[in-house]
């Protein structure tokens, strides 16, 4: 009994010794932390009141852009395709056979819309033929009409079309508009372009918004007359910030907010609902040092601070890359730690225990019914 209780008591008070040291320990760090904070107040660092301007925003993958063409009409450049309305009209025209004067009025102009055909031409109707149209310019198409109409033409029929003598033409599109609409979001791809359907591809990673509207407008110059886009971004995706909550020796936890330009401390943890239940005050901001250098560059926060006193000093503003580590609680953090080296050891005691139990009761049932045996030959 005595040998328990000498136990029990080493136990309690090496677990006192615990809380103590968990104690003074916090001490220190709050010291620290005030001498930091102190620290940190004299500085220039952009925080809650005193936010600093972000640099021009660059566009990388994978944001989300829009991207809407003001004026969407056809360069005049822009060749003719099939499926395409020409609308010509041509005069001064005498029908190369007719006898009617009814005829002959009739016949005298070309005038109307005329479908470019799959094989690239257009049907001036019976008297005059069809003419290939597909792939030049209107103002091209319009001279290869002209000189059709000048020179005779052997058909398929074996008729001749054409000879006229000086024919006036004009050829232009019945619809303007362009092949495609540009408009809406357009997602920056993993090699830095964007689609823009028909029209192809554009390469805009790296560039800022100003300079993703002049590619734009450039790339859209052959298939657009006066070519002018508007682009903002719709989805800042590129751009992060990570929360990284220590469990107290379960794991760490790692959760990534979109960096916009004016997060603050107080606004990232809001956005993961605040501390979680084994999550200490103490914290800080560990910011991405440059390339090649191996100095960390961190900054205390001052939780209690920022939520109950209202005090800006540490509620920075927070910059693209920035890790907020949350440390955990002391004391759950120890406890986790406890169980953890003495779960595996109260498992195999169990066991042992668990076997030990099962042999005696195995040999006591057996001695049971040997001792039993032999009673029944006793009494008969």
């Amino acid at each position: 009994m005595s040998h328990a209780f000498t136990r029990n008591r080493t136990s309690r008070l090496g677990m006192v010794g615990l809380l103590l040291a968990g104690l003074m320990l916090d001490g220190c760090s709050n010291k620290g932390l005030q001498d930091a904070v102190c620290e940190s107040a004299l500085s220039d660092i952009p925080r809650e009141l005193q936010m600093a301007s972000i640099p021009v925003y660059r566009v990388a993958p994978p944001d989300i852009l829009l991207i809407e063409l003001v004026a969407n009409i056809r360069a005049e450049t822009d060749l003719l395709k099939a499926g395409d309305m020409l609308l010509v009209r041509a005069s001064n025209l005498e029908p190369y056979v007719a006898e009617e004067e009814e005829i002959q009025k009739a016949l005298k102009t070309v005038s109307g819309p005329y479908l470019i055909q799959a094989n690239g031409t257009i049907d001036l109707g019976p008297w005059y033929g069809s003419v290939k149209v597909a792939g030049m310019t209107p103002s091209d198409a319009e001279k290869a009409i002209e000189l059709y109409l000048k020179s005779e033409n052997t058909g398929p029929d074996g008729r001749v079309y054409g000879g006229y003598n000086n024919p006036l033409v004009s050829a232009s599109l019945a619809d303007v508009g362009a092949r495609q609409v540009v408009s809406g979001e357009h997602l920056v791809r993993p090699d830095g372009t964007v689609s823009l359907g028909v029209y192809g591809s554009v390469y805009v990673a790296g560039m800022t918004l100003d300079d993703v509207k002049a590619a734009v407008e450039e790339h859209l110059a052959d298939s657009v007359s006066n070519a002018e886009v508007v682009v903002d971004v719709l989805s800042y995706n590129s751009k992060k910030i990570y929360l990284i909550t220590d469990g107290g020796g379960a794991g760490e936890q790692v959760v990534t907010l979109p960096f916009t330009g004016g997060e603050t401390v107080l606004d990232a943890l809001a956005n993961i609902n605040g501390l979680s239940p084994v999550s200490s005050k103490q914290m800080w901001i560990a910011r991405p040092a440059p390339n090649g250098t191996e100095v960390a560059q961190t900054m205390p926060i001052d939780w209690r601070a920022i939520t109950q006193d209202g005090i800006t000093t540490t509620n920075y503003q927070l910059m693209p890359g920035d890790r907020i580590y949350i440390k955990a609680d002391s004391l759950i953090a120890t406890d986790n730690f406890i169980a953890k080296v003495t779960q595996p050891v109260s498992r195999l005691f169990g066991f042992v225990l668990l076997g030990n139990g099962t042999v005696r009761a195995l040999q006591q049932g057996s001695n049971n019914a040997g001792g039993g045996g032999g009673g029944g030959g006793g009494f008969f």
